[in-house]
């Protein structure tokens, strides 16, 4: 009675599997918001959700497409031009048709008995990124689910790395000895927010991570740096790890890698290079120089489903020396015993933080063999071009002020107001824009001031896609302004 259920070699059961993706994939391309937002608020959707998850009786199938209508036809528009807040990229359709296969497969990348071909699949793949990136024969790496995830494992393996040289101490039998609270990680002032996360989760608490001043680039001022690392060894403290940005979030800044990397080697602190962002230029024709020196690296973090456009997740973290994955390794033997190793069975749950993991590197390698090494840099190429043009509209425009070059594919700039309070406008213009569902601006503060942002993801769009948001922005601000007048007239 249920074997129609489950995906078979059975006529049942791969007909109603085709049939279902084929009305999933209608629904997709029938109901796809055609803006980028509905503009409906939190209140109006919670409508939509009914509460009873689980109903005594199943629901009919166009029950289920009603559901599915409703989700495709309420949410943000990834491929739409205007849809320019976050690194939050349109998914290839070869990724899309290697999700259908990761899904229907349903391969765990933990142990080698529960995805054999994957397990194959993923280390070449890692090798390969490995070898690319310029780092030796000894680096090995495993897939994570963000630059989150990545940045985490890179520090967690720091700490665990200085604890045993230094103390010979290990983290993983004894916990955090004493002395942890002299432990400093070093970071520029715009890095990810999950340099701090990480300390937080790692126990050392985030007042372990020292910023680091940046120049009018935002990228790391490596005199500073400098300075703060012979502060802390007189204050007796211990540089742990310094993370090198390589694509801020914000500006896509680069901190200068070889100056970085000389102190990290003259202070004996890991380097970890987060790439998460920036890690694309490593396949750019026109761009990859500006990551000179990230092959020094400790560790390395990209994700893949920003400018490689993946699907969500697709990351990974890389690491020098494969031997520094012995420190979070364990064994379990209903999963991957010791007998394993010693046999050669390549169970990857030893080189992660998670036991069951989806086999993304599938549509990595999918995707990179669907378009080439050429139009895969002429695709990045492009959104840094876009991002140009965007700066250059924004610069002759007297309502907005550019507030930094775009470094990659990001543009941050402000509407500025002849009247009015310039950070509310701000706030309030991005807020207006999206509940009218025309556009979706990022936001961030500069030094304190409100500020909007475009990341430019989509190598589809057009300069006159940015041209006609920029006009878009400049009248909803004039718009504001006049609203200002009139109410306080």
């Amino acid at each position: 009675m249920f074997d129609s259920e489950f995906l078979t070699n059975t006529d049942d059961g791969t007909q109603r599997y085709k049939q279902l993706i084929a009305d999933a994939a209608e629904i997709v391309a029938k109901f796809w918001p055609g803006q980028p937002y509905s503009g409906k608020t939190p209140t109006d959707l919670a409508k939509l959700v009914p509460d009873n998850f689980l109903p005594d009786a199943s629901r009919s199938p166009a029950e289920l497409s009603n559901t599915l209508q409703a989700v495709v036809s309420d949410s943000i528009s990834v491929t739409h031009p205007h849809t320019a807040a976050h690194l939050h990229c349109p998914p290839l359709l070869a990724s899309l048709a290697a999700e259908v296969v990761i899904t229907a497969l349903n391969q765990s990348m933990d142990s080698f008995d529960q995805a054999p071909i994957a397990t194959i699949v993923e280390q070449k793949v890692i090798r390969w990124l490995c070898s690319e990136v310029g780092l030796p024969t000894t680096a090995d790496g495993t897939f994570t689910t963000g630059g989150s995830q990545s940045n985490y494992m890179a520090l967690l393996l720091a700490r665990d790395s200085f604890l045993q040289r230094d103390w010979n101490w290990s983290a993983q039998k004894s916990g955090l000895p004493p002395d942890a609270r002299k432990l400093r990680i070093l970071c520029s002032d715009v890095a990810h927010f999950t340099v701090e996360k990480s300390a937080h989760q790692l126990g050392l608490g985030t007042d372990a991570v020292v910023r680091v001043p940046v120049d009018d680039q935002f990228r790391m001022i490596p005199r500073a740096l400098r300075d703060l690392l012979d502060g802390l060894r007189q204050q007796n403290l211990l540089p742990m790890s310094i993370v090198a940005t390589a694509g801020t979030t914000d500006f896509g800044s680069v901190d200068p890698l070889p100056e970085v990397t000389a102190e990290a080697r003259r202070t004996g602190a890991w380097l970890h290079v987060d790439a998460a962002y920036g890690g694309v230029l490593l396949f750019s024709a026109e761009h990859r120089d500006r990551l000179k020196g990230i092959e020094e690296a400790d560790s390395i973090s990209v994700d893949f489903h920003k400018l490689f456009w993946q699907p969500i997740p697709c990351s990974v973290v890389l690491v020098r020396d494969a031997k520094t994955f012995d420190l979070i390794k364990m064994h379990a033997d209903y999963l991957n015993p010791e007998l394993h190793e010693e046999e050669g069975v390549p169970d990857l749950v030893t080189k992660s933080l998670l036991t069951s993991r989806r086999f993304d590197a599938l549509k990595l390698w999918m995707s990179l063999q669907s378009l080439g090494r050429t139009k895969l840099a002429a695709m990045i190429d492009r959104t840094i071009a876009l991002a140009a043009c965007a700066a250059e509209i924004i610069g002759s425009a007297p309502q907005l002020e550019l507030i930094c070059e775009p470094q990659l594919s990001t543009v941050v700039f402000r509407y500025t107001p002849k009247n009015g309070d310039p950070d509310r406008l701000n706030s309030l213009l991005r807020q207006r824009l999206f509940e009218k569902g025309t556009a979706v601006v990022g936001h961030t503060r500069v030094r304190g001031r409100q500020a909007l942002k475009f990341t430019c993801m989509n190598p589809t769009a057009s300069e006159s896609d940015f041209a006609t948001l920029i006009r878009m922005i400049v009248d909803e601000g004039e718009a504001l302004e006049s609203d200002h007048q009139a109410s306080s007239g």
